[in-house]
C-alpha cells in the first residue's frame, strides 16, 4: 500500500491482493487422487502465505487439508464420474469446494462413536465456520469455509 504525501510516493506497507486467491484441479478418480488433492491443497496454503502474507498454523493447515480429504474421498467415493476440487482463499479463510457428478446430496449421520465409517461430513462440520450442499446442473456442489489463524 502507498500513501502520497506531498508528492512523494511512501510505502506504508505490503500490497495485498485485492480478489482472494482461486486454484481448481480436475481428478479422475484414478488411485491417489486423494493424496494428489491434499498436495494441491498443501500448495495452495503456501501461495496463501507467500501472495497474502497470510499467517496461517500449522492447525489451520492441517484442519483445510482434513476437509480437502474428506469433502475429496466422499466425491471420489459416491459419484461414477470425475470431480473437481475449487479452492478460494485470502489470509483469513478458505473455502473447499467439491463438484461431482452424483445428485444424490451427502448425508451426515448422527453422533456414534460405535460407528465404522461415515464421519466424513461430521468431521467437516466440526472444523469448518460454514457448510453448504447445492445441485448444480451436472450433480452437486459442497463447500466448507475453513477460517485461518496462526499458532
Amino acid at each position: 500500500m502507498n500513501d502520497h504525501v506531498g508528492g512523494a510516493v511512501v510505502a506504508t506497507g505490503f500490497d495485498v491482493p485485492v480478489e482472494p486467491l482461486r486454484r481448481a484441479a480436475h481428478y479422475t478418480g484414478e488411485p491417489g487422487c486423494i493424496a494428489e488433492a491434499r498436495a494441491f491443497a498443501a500448495h495452495f496454503v503456501g501461495r496463501l502465505r507467500a501472495e497474502w502474507c497470510a499467517e496461517i498454523g500449522s492447525r489451520a493447515e492441517e484442519e483445510v487439508l482434513l476437509v480437502v480429504s474428506e469433502l475429496v474421498t466422499n466425491a471420489d467415493r459416491h459419484s461414477n464420474g470425475p470431480y473437481i476440487l475449487e479452492l478460494e482463499g485470502t489470509d483469513t479463510f478458505v473455502t473447499v469446494c467439491v463438484c461431482d457428478s452424483s445428485a444424490a446430496l451427502p448425508r451426515r449421520f448422527p453422533r456414534d462413536p460405535e460407528r465404522i465409517g461415515r464421519h466424513g461430513l461430521e468431521i467437516v462440520h466440526a472444523l469448518a465456520k460454514g457448510m453448504s450442499v447445492e445441485r448444480v446442473p451436472v450433480g452437486k456442489r459442497v463447500s466448507a469455509v475453513v477460517a485461518l489463524s496462526a499458532e
